[in-house]
């Protein structure tokens, strides 16, 4: 019997949104127990290089480069097959398209509202479905949606980011039962305030995180098979009793 003991084959991950601080995080946190190859994908290829070699520093072997844009629901199908090309095969989707808009109310800007809705719900739907489709043809793997906890109840200080969070966050939980029978998954992730490039400037609320807080609680939903994951996890409790909470009360709660 030969004693050579085989190398753990690497997590192959697709990152749809691969400038994503919190995407990026995750896939560093895989990589920190098991070999990964990753492609990222996205629309600035010189920060999407940027990314891939912070990557590389932190110890993944293999990154690629996938050009993508999210608002470009025809060539969506095309990405989903290159990527399984430059991999082989797909172990796990990061899907971290999104765009935050204009705070403070009705918008100012109506075409940019609309430009909010186009991003966070039919081009990262449209990535979804077509993440879903992949993996179920083969199986197996799990696409993680990265949602917000402004999907649990629309706040009129953001009332355009949170209605389209919550039907990005809809549809994966229904395709989450959809795949179910193909042994495909998807989890999706409520993070609350994260400290990113993305918030920069905006006050910073209780129970804010950062992208490795986040990062470490997704790994943690992955090993555990889990359907829905909070970062930080006392956030379900909180938002349990927001869901709850009478309307006259619930639109007087601080920012």
């Amino acid at each position: 019997m030969s004693d050579t003991v085989r190398a753990p084959s690497p997590k192959r991950v697709l990152v749809l949104g691969g400038t994503s601080e919190i995407a990026t995080a995750i896939v560093r946190e895989l990589a920190s127990s098991e070999p990964c190859e990753v492609v990222l994908a996205g629309r600035d290829a010189e920060a999407l290089e940027a990314a891939a070699q912070r990557l590389r520093e932190s110890g993944c072997g293999r990154v690629e480069t996938l050009a993508m844009d999210a608002r470009d629901t025809a060539g969506h199908r095309a990405v989903l097959a290159r990527g399984v090309e430059l991999l082989g095969q797909v172990d796990l989707v990061i899907l971290a398209v999104g765009v935050l808009g204009e705070r403070g109310g009705l918008p100012e800007d109506v075409p940019a509202a609309v430009e909010v809705l186009e991003v966070n719900v039919a081009g990262a739907g449209s990535l979804l479905l077509e993440s879903a489709r992949t993996l179920a043809g083969q199986g197996r793997g799990t696409v993680v949606v990265l949602s917000s906890v402004a999907a649990e109840r629309p706040r009129a200080s953001n009332a355009v980011y949170c209605a389209s969070k919550a039907g990005l966050d809809a549809l994966g939980q229904g395709l989450a039962d959809a795949l179910a029978p193909s042994g495909a998954r998807v989890m999706v992730v409520r993070p609350g305030f994260v400290k990113t490039r993305m918030t920069r400037g905006l006050p910073v609320p209780a129970m804010a995180s950062d992208p490795e807080t986040v990062a470490r609680a997704t790994v943690r939903g992955l090993r555990r098979g889990a359907r829905t994951v909070w970062a930080p996890e006392k956030l379900r409790w909180a938002m349990a009793i927001v869901r709850l909470m009478p309307h006259p009360l619930f639109v007087r709660l601080p920012l």
